[in-house]
């Protein structure tokens, strides 16, 4: 009699589409024996809330980015480089730009955003998003080379033409984007050449009555304060309808003057297709209670590319904090149901929002506490420092705002150009 012997079930494969906030936090909550597959176009992660220090000369650009395969020791998770495309639904395949596919068990989609124009004229031709290394990168070097022309032009007698740079967008990126541009125009730019340094101008455009609208009115109020003593003119209720080289088209009012554009106006989903007919509002996907996509029940969202609504029927903002818990959340689930266990619905825990405006100058709100000064600043730092990935850039962006702090300077204030 011969005993009959099982062959040991095949572990499900979860293929993990990102590799942000979201996406890491999933792989690195998920067992060590899980089969794990996670797909990113780039082999870093950005650390995005810190990307307007790199386009102001406050950080290096490696400061802020942190290898994949290093976040993933320790995991089984593989790492693919690759950009998803689309997604089969019907026969559980994710197609990359190289013409392979990956089939999943379980899909995770956490692609992220892209700076989104709402169709306004000229934004992808003339301005600069703010969603990449890159842009950043290329955003140092446009500031930093004007200003290197405004100098030429004074010292060799010709007319000089005032840089005028406008952000539009006056949430949290536009307002630190703009409050970091003044500070260096006014600090180691005015330095190193003080007359090209006075013929900088920073400009910020909002469409609603208040910057960080999102903030309690008294802390937006204060933020819009210390933006204007920076030397940052405010423009409120201002529906930008165009973008040109050299002006910002207002609807119902003058052009505004403008030869360096920064677009900081908003995001949405990055394009994966329909994915089963999901797609929402701002590109995002359409999520039940769980995110998971109606009539897909092997496949998550989460971070920027999830539609998950919160209280008071709203969008969950698109914000690494979100993403992280989603993340960890996912992986709790897709682990449980291996053991046979229900999903339980995702509910975010809100710890609060804050936004830096300058040196000393931040403000904080929790459910408890409504603060700004030098104490919210220091928070901000200390959050943000916790927050990096690896100890190398810990220690770099340690070194580099205690130089910038002490000295008044910015040390990475080189022209690079990215191609």
């Amino acid at each position: 009699m011969h005993s009959r012997v099982s062959s040991p079930q095949r572990s499900p494969h979860i293929v993990i589409i990102g590799a942000g906030f979201g996406g890491i936090a999933a792989a690195r909550a998920l067992p060590r024996d899980a089969n794990v597959t996670i797909v990113d176009q780039h082999n870093y992660q950005t650390f995005l809330p810190l990307l307007y220090q790199v386009a102001s000369s406050g950080l290096a650009a490696d400061q802020i980015a942190y290898p994949v395969r290093g976040a993933l020791r320790g995991t089984s998770a593989n790492f693919r480089l690759g950009t998803a495309e689309h997604v089969d639904v019907a026969n559980h395949v994710v197609k990359l730009a190289d013409g392979s596919a990956l089939h999943y068990d379980h899909l995770v989609l956490a692609a992220g955003s892209v700076s989104n124009d709402y169709g306004v004229t000229g934004v992808s031709e003339f301005a600069f998003g703010m969603k990449s290394l890159k842009e950043a990168l290329t955003i140092r070097a446009t500031f930093l080379r004007r200003f290197e022309e405004l100098a030429s032009a004074i010292d060799d007698g010709r007319e000089v033409v005032p840089l005028s740079v406008v952000v539009i967008g006056g949430g949290p990126t536009g307002v630190e984007m703009a409050g970091a541009l003044a500070e260096l125009a006014a600090g180691p730019l005015a330095k190193d050449r003080r007359d090209a340094a006075s013929m900088i101008s920073v400009e910020l455009i909002e469409l609603g009555d208040r910057i960080l609208a999102t903030f309690a009115p008294e802390l937006s109020a204060r933020a819009a304060k210390d933006l204007e003593s920076l030397g940052v003119h405010i423009h409120l209720n201002t529906p930008v309808e165009s973008v040109s080289e050299r002006a910002i088209g207002v609807t119902g009012a003058p052009s505004i003057p403008a030869n360096m554009t920064i677009w900081a106006a908003g995001v949405r989903g990055v394009d994966l297709g329909a994915v089963g007919g999901a797609v929402g509002a701002n590109g995002r996907l359409r999520v039940d209670a769980t995110l998971r996509i109606d009539g897909a029940d092997n496949i998550w969202v989460i971070g920027d590319l999830s539609g998950a609504i919160g209280p008071g029927g709203r969008p969950l903002p698109m914000v690494a904090p979100v993403a992280i818990q989603q993340g960890r959340y996912v992986a709790r689930q897709i682990t449980g149901l291996q053991r046979g266990a229900t999903v339980e619905p995702f509910v975010y825990e809100d710890k609060g929002s804050m936004a830096t405006i300058g040196r000393h100058k931040a403000i904080v709100e929790t459910k408890r506490l409504h603060f700004g000064g030098f104490m919210a600043w220091f928070a901000w730092l200390g959050l943000h420092l916790v927050q990096l990935m690896g100890g190398r850039n810990r220690i770099g962006t340690l070194a580099d705002w205690s130089w910038n702090y002490l000295t008044f300077d910015r040390g990475n204030r080189h022209i690079i150009d990215v191609e």
